[in-house]
């Protein structure tokens, strides 16, 4: 083969996990020069023979475990792979596009997106919160905090009564319940402790507390028991009275504001900070367990329960990955290039091990899969103005928040699955 401009054959061999779409496991002679494209013509001509049936699939092709992003040739050369060898390619059936659906009309800023089971919670510049249902109806506007709010969670929802949380440049923090059938919402407390705006929230993984990130620097653990106003036992029966909620727990170790904070497990907070540090802090001990230094502040961060990987992103446009669990050599796994703005805000798939949204000033989102650093799998487009918040927390629905004063909300579903609903 002609190595440089990439004629001639190349020894292939096509593996699959998914069964169903296996061909005979010898050796395919193709040309070098194929890409993705040839290559699922070349597949899918493989198994209509296996069967008999026609077939027209779209597949992603790994090879040394990144996907297939140009020619068969120039990727090899990349990785520096002999020509000369047999080559592994393992095929999977490609994501399917998320779908556009509805757009939610605000009239500010949405700066705050969190997605229940059916319902999209918002937080808004105009220092309101909105509860919407996915079909995009509205249902409910909430005013109470006294500057914009920039984070929101919730903490639970059963029984006909939502409990939920959100966090505002206005130094507060409030506890909302709200009753479903009679569509009534009332704030159970005001968490007060921070000096600065509250940029980031997180409710544990067991709903009994939530975490806050500031700009003041410090990163504070709270209960989210419907009758425990926190702080000891004196302080606490005087907040209970006027609805005031103190924090358990102040952990200080940032330098600049925190960005992000995430649960990683019951008693293991992340935090990221414009200080260019993410933190994992050990509550048990009330201390920092892992700091992992980078060299650019980070807006926003995610942590996998599926594969143990944290992304970032970050004001250099790019996302990177990174392993907390590597003690040496760097911990960056890859960056991920294809916004061309700095990026605001990430989020894994909850049930899709390599899955990962972004949303960035670029006014995009984007769908990656994290085996692909050279291009997002998709583009979700929508945003007439830069993306604040992005939320896949019910796997069917893939959320956004922007400054186009909309939530824009896009249908995810697995590869060959449709459900009744979707139909």
């Amino acid at each position: 083969m002609d190595a440089e401009n990439g004629e001639g054959q190349v020894q292939v061999h096509l593996k699959t996990k998914q069964e169903h779409y296996a061909v005979p496991d010898v050796p395919y002679a193709i040309d070098g020069t194929m890409t993705t494209v040839e290559l699922n013509t070349f597949l899918n001509a493989l198994l209509r023979n296996k069967s008999g049936e026609e077939s027209s699939i779209d597949f992603d092709f790994l090879v040394f475990d990144e996907y297939l992003r140009g020619r068969l040739c120039d990727h090899l050369k990349e990785k520096a792979i002999s020509f000369e060898d047999a080559i592994e390619i393992e095929y999977v059936e490609r994501f399917p596009a998320p779908e556009p659906q509805d757009c939610l009309l605000h009239d500010d800023w949405v700066s705050a997106v969190k997605v229940s089971d059916k319902w999209i919670l918002t937080g808004c510049y105009d220092n309101t919160l909105n509860i919407w249902t996915h079909k995009g109806k509205h249902i409910l506007t909430i005013p109470g905090h006294t500057a914009p709010i920039k984070a929101v969670d919730w903490i639970s929802l059963d029984n006909g009564i939502g409990r939920f949380v959100s966090s505002s440049q206005d130094q507060t923090v409030m506890l909302w319940q709200w009753n479903v059938d009679s569509n009534a919402v009332e704030c159970v407390s005001i968490c007060k402790g921070h000096e600065r705006g509250v940029d980031s929230i997180s409710v544990s993984p067991d709903a009994t507390r939530f975490a806050t990130g500031s700009w003041d620097t410090m990163l504070k653990v709270w209960s989210a028991a419907e009758d425990d106003a926190g702080g000891d036992a004196a302080s606490s029966k005087k907040s209970k009275e006027n609805g005031v909620r103190t924090p358990i727990m102040t952990l200080q170790g940032h330098r600049e504001s925190i960005s992000a904070v995430q649960w990683i497990d019951t008693s293991t907070l992340l935090t990221t900070s414009w200080d260019h540090t993410m933190k994992i802090w050990d509550l048990s001990l009330e201390g920092i367990k892992t700091e992992i230094s980078t060299n650019k502040s980070i807006f926003d961060a995610s942590y996998s329960n599926l594969n143990r990987l944290i992304v970032t992103a970050s004001a250099d446009k790019n996302l990177r990955l990174y392993d907390p669990r590597t003690n040496q050599g760097s911990i960056v796994r890859n960056t991920y290039l294809g916004h061309n703005a700095w990026v605001q805000t990430v989020m894994w798939s909850t049930t899709e091990e390599f899955l990962f949204v972004s949303g960035a000033y670029d006014n995009q989102n984007k769908l990656w899969d994290c085996r692909s650093p050279k291009a997002p799998l998709y583009d979700l487009l929508g945003h007439g103005e830069k993306v604040l918040d992005i939320d896949w927390s019910n796997p069917k629905y893939i959320c956004s928040g922007g400054a186009d004063n909309t939530v824009r909300v896009f249908k995810s579903r697995k590869a060959g699955i449709e459900t009744m609903e979707d139909k």
